[in-house]
């Protein structure tokens, strides 16, 4: 059974833009629980699919940072296309590291990172490519003979495109001075560790002269659907409430 890619999604709040960046191996339906609640408090919303996710594993590894940095850029121009002048940016895991990229090379009015990664080495990408991988495998339906076949043909694919994600983040943390745009730093307690880490360096190293940085003590690592996701939303909205549009 061959499954059905996510859509991107746009909803039609208000005279003020979001842009909508989900993580790694995931999909825009992350993102729109958060965006309808934007849209009801008159934010408009625009969550672009990253190439290759909602893909078979093997044809997500078609694909890399520049794409998915592409696909960033083009969800930006869309919104700028429908008359929008000021843009803020939320993004969860590599959608975040999209999200400070974005604030470090265009005109962004504000950035929300959730479970943003500033340190991650290929093998741990690599395995959750694996993780995804099998997961979809599952879903599609086939017996656990063929998927283990499939997994060992996965292991002997380039794996290139996660060594660049590598260093996307790398090159991403090493800029994080040049992020002058207010920044609100989100992390889930219950993640793993290193996130909190990595919030924290995000939040020391950012210069916006509005920062703040909150950890979610029920949170995993996919904030937006977890147990927190009302109050995420709200602190989101808040944040976004302040900013000088």
């Amino acid at each position: 059974m061959r499954l059905l890619p996510p859509k991107p999604f746009y909803y039609e709040g208000g005279k003020k833009a979001v842009l909508l960046l989900h993580s790694f191996t995931s999909n825009p339906n992350d993102m729109k629980k958060l965006g309808r609640y934007l849209q009801q408090n008159q934010y408009s919303c625009y969550a672009p699919t990253l190439s290759g996710h909602g893909l078979p594993a093997e044809e997500l590894l078609n694909y890399g940072p520049a794409d998915w940095w592409q696909d960033a850029l083009d969800g930006y121009q869309l919104l700028q296309d429908k008359g929008f002048e000021r843009i803020a940016v939320v993004g969860l895991s590599l959608g975040g590291v999209l999200a400070l990229k974005a604030a470090q090379e265009l005109q962004i009015n504000g950035v929300i990172t959730l479970s943003v990664p500033m340190d991650k080495e290929a093998a741990v990408l690599k395995e959750r490519i694996f993780y995804y991988a099998r997961r979809y495998k599952q879903l599609e339906g086939k017996e656990e003979q063929q998927i283990e076949s499939e997994m060992t043909e996965l292991d002997h694919l380039p794996f290139d495109s996660l060594v660049d994600f590598e260093q996307l983040i790398n090159r991403t943390r090493d800029n994080l001075a040049s992020v002058v745009s207010p920044v609100c730093v989100m992390y889930g307690e219950m993640d793993d560790p290193s996130y909190k880490t990595s919030a924290e360096k995000i939040f020391q190293s950012v210069t916006s002269d509005q920062k703040t940085i909150k950890g979610f003590a029920h949170s995993k690592h996919l904030m937006t659907l977890g147990k927190d996701m009302n109050e995420i939303n709200q602190d989101i909205l808040s944040f976004l409430n302040e900013l000088k549009w």
